[in-house]
């Protein structure tokens, strides 16, 4: 199957370390406030005692061959423990992304929070954005949120099921955010 791919295109409102959207919890009309989180499997006992056995397992064959006249495996034993170590921390630190939907009446803000610790922030008007989710049927089913022509993906890191719960909850969210009365027009949002 050919894997396909949206493309982002909405400008950024805002960028940096850290962005300090503290203004955004204090909204009492919130329609949706998700936190969308990378899966992982394995926590930290489980990640230690993989690490432990993998460890006794390389040691062990490691020493037979040091036993048996071998000696520089000893040290390539060691290299597979350090590398899969090292794989499994990139691999939590890659866990840390956050992406944070926050819908309310007038505005829709997406926040990414990158594992450095880096953050961006995009706001579309409620009014004018409308929720298109791209091969709802296959495994490759992809929200995004749209107004005027440019797109922002939400829910990358998520499963294809859980990708369409939480394009039904923006759905949900937006249909209200529709319905509800607004003191003030709306922007058309973006950067400029």
């Amino acid at each position: 199957m050919k894997r396909r791919t949206a493309i982002e295109n909405w400008p950024i409102e805002a960028h940096g370390r850290p962005l300090r959207l503290d203004h955004l919890d204090a909204r009492e009309d919130v329609l949706l406030d998700a936190h969308v989180r990378p899966n992982r499997s394995l926590g930290g006992p489980a990640f230690i005692a993989l690490m432990v056995a993998i460890a006794v397992i390389s040691f062990t064959a490691g020493l037979a061959f040091l036993l048996a006249g071998a000696w520089p495996v000893l040290g390539f034993f060691g290299l597979d423990v350090l590398i899969v170590w090292l794989a499994f921390r990139l691999n939590y630190r890659d866990g840390r992304r956050l992406e944070r939907i926050h819908i309310t009446p007038d505005a829709i803000h997406v926040m990414r929070r990158w594992p450095t610790g880096y953050e961006t922030l995009y706001r579309l008007p409620s009014a004018w954005t409308r929720l298109v989710v791209d091969h709802e049927d296959d495994p490759d089913v992809q929200p995004r949120l749209t107004a005027m022509g440019k797109h922002v993906l939400v829910g990358s890191v998520l499963s294809p099921r859980e990708r369409r719960e939480l394009a039904s909850a923006i759905g949900e969210a937006l249909d209200k955010a529709r319905t509800s009365p607004v003191a003030l027009a709306q922007e058309t949002g973006g950067a400029a």
